[in-house]
């Protein structure tokens, strides 16, 4: 008993210290922060500049696409990105306190912050382009790569759901069939591009997979802001005769 005691002590003192306190809120917040810096970098600020670009039949993908006006831009803001991304994830991982799950979690994170810059390396291809010729390099990396955040999404929500309680995990639960059911619809879209083929809801599908993602890790950061918050509420007893009582 008292080593457990001893440890929770541990634990307080540390974190209950000023600078690992305000590190591990500014990691967390990082996620509320990268959630909104994609929606509001994407759909307000590019889609904006982009003339033309229609938010409700275009991928976000061809924001970024090769010979996209905004593709620059969006170059220019994935530092960002990747540094919420990155921080956030290093941010769950302090907060798993022996949770093996939400650990697993945390790396996911920063693996996926990773993965960022090699978007630069497989950009998607212009429609013009896809509709004359055959699919070059980049986009065959493009499709590897959406698989491989998608695998990385899951996972993410898969082992934050196991880390914490059963309303959380419910709501994992209908944030991952969000996002493969509307993922699913997205592909179909995507599959008449190169035919040249209209997608009237090829973005709104889209748009409604990565949103309830985005939604999930704000969720998912705000929950572990809490938490921690609420650790930090719990008293842990100092005498040896509060410990005793405390037993």
């Amino acid at each position: 008993m008292s080593i457990t005691m001893d440890r929770a002590k541990e634990l307080q003192r540390r974190d209950a210290s000023p600078g690992s306190g305000i590190t591990d809120t500014v990691l967390l917040a990082s996620g509320v922060l990268y959630a909104l810096a994609y929606a509001v970098v994407n759909d307000l600020v590019a889609a904006t500049l982009y003339d033309g670009y229609s938010r409700m039949s275009q991928a976000v993908s061809e924001l970024s696409a090769t010979g996209a006006p905004t593709r620059s831009f969006l170059t220019a803001m994935l530092p960002l990105f990747t540094a919420l991304m990155i921080a956030f994830g290093i941010g769950v991982w302090r907060s798993a306190r022996g949770r093996r799950a939400l650990r697993v979690t945390g790396g996911l994170l920063v693996a996926h912050g990773v993965t960022f810059s090699l978007w630069l390396l497989a950009p998607m291809s212009s429609r013009e382009d896809m509709v004359e010729g055959t699919m070059p390099a980049n986009d065959l990396g493009h499709i590897v790569l959406t698989v491989v955040t998608i695998l990385l999404i899951l996972g993410e929500i898969g082992f934050g759901a196991a880390a914490l309680g059963a309303r959380f995990r419910r709501y994992s639960i209908a944030t991952a069939a969000t996002v493969l059911a509307f993922g699913a619809l997205t592909g179909v879209e995507a599959a008449k591009v190169p035919a040249g083929e209209p997608t009237p809801w090829m973005g709104l599908v889209e748009r409604i997979s990565i949103g309830a993602w985005l939604l999930w890790i704000a969720v998912l950061a705000v929950a572990l802001l809490r938490r921690r918050r609420d650790a930090e509420e719990v008293t842990v007893p100092d005498t040896p005769g509060e410990l005793g009582e405390a037993a």
